[in-house]
């Protein structure tokens, strides 16, 4: 991050973090070392798509849920 002018404020999994303005769900996902092939990610109550994280900027004030994939079908948070 270059600089507070930069950043914006979003909660990762109820987490409140700073992070780089202009960055999407796909740059979170990379900047957490976490692979999007076992993940569900929820946006502001809504799934996305994962078609969508490379292309949906994240923006002050959002919620994200990542939910991790284990085996049967169960989640956890990633």
């Amino acid at each position: 991050m270059t600089g507070v002018q930069d950043a914006i404020h979003i909660h990762v999994n109820g987490q409140a973090r700073t992070w780089r303005s202009g960055a999407t769900v796909a740059d979170l996902l990379q900047d957490l070392d976490i692979q999007t092939e076992r993940v569900a990610v929820e946006l502001n109550l809504e799934i996305l798509d994962r078609a969508v994280f490379g292309q949906r900027r994240l923006e002050n004030g959002d919620r994200v849920e990542i939910l991790g994939f284990i085996g049967g079908g169960t989640s956890t948070n990633a």
